[in-house]
This record gives structure tokens, sequence and C-alpha cells, in this order.
């Protein structure tokens, strides 16, 4: 089966997660530190690869009024490179307050700030690709 990855593009790291199997849920993966765009995309070709990725959904964050800012701006000119460097399907999706809700939910979970900060870009990741299955199920 092949599998959807979705992305939390940051300007540090980028957080990945993948779909099981079947389609049906979102697991992080791992956070990449980033550094040039060639070590990056070469990271993320080789979890494409690995996990025969067929769809990538990246995170859109928008402001809170719809608008599009500099740092969604950002994520499309990154989609965009990934969608000719990968030739697969790569869909934007809404990401506002992912990384809030991934917040909460670790903290909930009473995870300490140390170990928060080191998963919350895979945990936003996964809360990005799991919204975008769930809203595919539900037509």
């Amino acid at each position: 089966m092949e599998r959807l990855m979705g992305l939390d593009y940051g300007d540090k790291t980028i957080g990945i997660a993948l779909s099981d199997e079947l389609g049906w849920t979102a697991q992080g993966l791992e956070v990449i530190r980033r550094s040039t765009l060639e070590k990056d995309s070469a990271r993320l070709r080789e979890v494409i690869e690995q996990y025969k990725v067929h769809e990538i959904v990246v995170g859109l964050p928008k402001n809170m009024n719809n608008t599009i800012g500099p740092r969604a701006e950002m994520c499309i000119v990154f989609a965009e490179s990934l969608k000719e460097m990968f030739e697969i399907p790569v869909h934007l999706w809404d990401e506002r307050l992912t990384t809030v809700a991934a917040q909460r939910m670790l903290i909930d979970a009473d995870v300490s700030r140390k170990k928060r900060k080191k998963v919350i870009d895979k945990m936003a990741a996964a809360l990005i690709l799991q919204n975008y299955m769930d809203s595919k199920t539900k037509r």
C-alpha cells in the first residue's frame, strides 16, 4: 500500500508524519533539523522511497482572519518545490492552531517541556495529516 506524508514546515525544522498503510491514521515519524534544501530534500526522498509515499500534505499556516502571510507564502513555495522535485501530488492544508493543539495534547499527557520541544513538530505534522485524511473520508 502507498502512504501519505504530512509535513509541518518551520523555520528551523520539518516535522514528518506518515499515514498507516490503510490511510486511516497518521503517526509522527521524525523531525528534520533544516540545513540546506539539498540535504532536507534528500532526507524527504529517502522517506518517500522507503515508505512508498504517493502524496504529500504540507501544513499551510494561514492567519486567523484566513489571509496568507509570509510564513504561509514560504510553505506555498516549499510545496511547489516538492511537487517539482518528487513529481507526486502535493496538497496544502490549513494548519491553523495545529501546533497549539499538539502542545495541549502533550501537556495533558504530562510530557516534560524538554521532551515536548523534540516531538512537537512531528506531532503537528501528524495532526495536519490526520485532519486532511479525515476530510477525505467525510465525503
